[in-house]
């Protein structure tokens, strides 16, 4: 896991080198379970 600071309330999730997540497109902030559910897919 890797922590890549941004600027401008970008947060985004990506899992070897796909994109799982972005709070920019949803404009929510995940649930800590969502993500997993994701990772875990």
């Amino acid at each position: 896991m890797e922590l890549v600071p941004s600027s401008g309330g970008v947060f985004e999730v990506t899992v070897n080198g796909e994109k799982i997540y972005s709070k920019d497109e949803t404009g929510l902030f995940p649930k800590a379970q969502e993500v997993i559910g994701k990772m875990e897919a």
